[in-house]
């Protein structure tokens, strides 16, 4: 399931293509995608311009210029590309937006050179041009979609940024819970944005057994569990996220961050800290990696 680093890569790739644009029309090729049930979602985007795209947590969330939001969840398996507008429509394509294209036009005097016109003195703005752009939404397996937001603020009962949590506040939501602590990072109402591969890696990071009762963890170990999350996430937003099956960014590039995984999908491999073999537990009915030498249980 694409992550923080994921979610928040895809952000940035499309922030560039959809800030400013129109949305032209919204071909739905599956309704069911779309919450609350029966929306008419492209009733209530064409025509509309995008004024902000921006990351909660794992949802994609999108600002239209009557105040109004949306946000896609990209589920275990969703990709949001842009595609060329004549390009082949794959299985699994759920929902079309075209958005309006740009184009360079120059400002000013064009001083001549040879048989080429150059503008170096020229100032150049983006215009609308007749090349629209699509972006579409594919999801195999369906656990994502598209939800309708209206003017509500997009967090909803969503927990605080793992990147700028501090260890008090963190400390004050672990201590509600006697759940395992790799439970609770899951859990999107303690902490908004980790998923399973960052809660494995961020736990080996501070040495902290993935069955350790959250209400248990001494404030030291809640210090360094905070700050190997963000240093986790941070290093994974430089390698632009993990691909292990389907994530891609909005221009369709793969991820790198998996290459340098610890412990995330090694079980059995030798731990890369003290070649320990990696083992792998189901917590959760969630996959769940760890290397005991590393991160031995607490005894109090």
């Amino acid at each position: 399931m694409p992550e923080l680093p994921e979610v928040q890569t895809v952000v940035d790739t499309l922030r560039p293509r959809l800030l400013g644009r129109a949305i032209l029309s919204v071909p739905m090729l599956r309704q069911d995608i779309v919450k609350p049930i029966g929306f008419d979602l492209s009733a209530h985007l064409t025509g509309r311009h995008v004024i902000d795209l921006a990351r909660r947590g794992k949802r994609i969330v999108f600002t239209l210029d009557d105040g109004n939001r949306m946000y896609v969840h990209l589920g275990m398996t969703g990709r949001l590309t842009m595609e060329p507008v004549d390009g082949p429509v794959v299985k699994h394509t759920h929902a079309i937006i075209l958005i309006e294209g740009r184009g360079l036009k120059a400002e000013g005097r064009m001083r001549k050179n040879g048989n080429r016109a150059s503008p170096p003195n020229s100032a150049f703005s983006l215009q609308p041009s007749a090349f629209p752009q699509s972006l579409r939404f594919r999801d195999p397996r369906r656990f994502g979609g598209i939800f309708w937001l209206g003017t509500n603020s997009a967090a909803g009962d969503m927990g605080p940024e793992p990147l700028s949590i501090r260890p008090a506040q963190f400390a004050r939501r672990l201590a509600r819970t006697t759940r395992a602590i790799k439970n609770v990072l899951l859990d999107q109402t303690v902490i908004a944005g980790i998923g399973n591969i960052y809660a494995d890696e961020s736990l080996f990071l501070a040495e902290i057994h993935p069955l350790a009762p959250a209400n248990e963890l001494p404030d030291g170990q809640i210090k360094r569990l905070t700050r190997a999350i963000k240093l986790t996430l941070r290093r994974a937003l430089r390698h632009r996220g993990s691909t292990l099956r389907d994530y891609v960014d909005a221009d369709g590039v793969r991820g790198a961050y998996q290459k340098h995984h610890r412990v995330y999908d090694r079980a059995g491999e030798p731990c890369r800290s003290c070649k320990t073999p990696i083992e792998r537990i189901v917590l959760g009915g969630r996959s769940t990696h760890f290397c005991p030498c590393c991160q031995r249980p607490s005894h109090h």
